[in-house]
């Protein structure tokens, strides 16, 4: 059976497989915090939304890329990931903190798509940020 978990095949369907999981866990979560509904408004056309949980999308996966790229097994992975996404999800607060003249959440809910742009750039960012600590780890 060892033979089996060490087929790279099944490594990357497992990888793969946790990744998805983990990324729907992590957008509810965003879901939670964000004080708009991100999937009803990105079926109503919210550019500004869609842009900003793209952002998170593609941040997540970005960590996830180096957390399977520097760890040897699936629960290490895993784990840097999920403090990868802690990371990502304090970023958010800290930008919606450092810009005290406007409510990010509230601009982006209402589909200021400049605000969305710059906050898919920041999670962006921050994810190659994150990534480069824990190819470091």
């Amino acid at each position: 059976m060892n033979g089996f978990w060490e087929n790279v095949v099944v490594e990357t369907v497992a990888r793969y497989s946790v990744v998805i999981l983990c990324s729907f866990v992590f957008l509810a979560i965003f879901e939670i915090v964000t004080s708009y509904k991100n999937w009803e408004e990105i079926k109503k056309g919210n550019l500004a939304v869609a842009m900003a949980t793209g952002g998170k999308i593609i941040g997540i996966a970005i960590i996830f890329r180096y957390s399977i790229e520097h760890n040897d097994t699936l629960l290490q992975s895993i784990g840097w990931g999920t403090l990868g996404f802690l990371l990502l999800l304090s970023g958010y607060f800290i930008f919606e903190f450092l810009t005290p003249t406007i409510k990010i959440d509230e601009e982006i809910g209402k589909g200021n798509m400049a605000v969305g742009l710059l906050s898919l750039i920041i999670s962006l960012g921050l994810s190659f940020v994150i990534g480069a600590s824990i190819s470091v780890g």
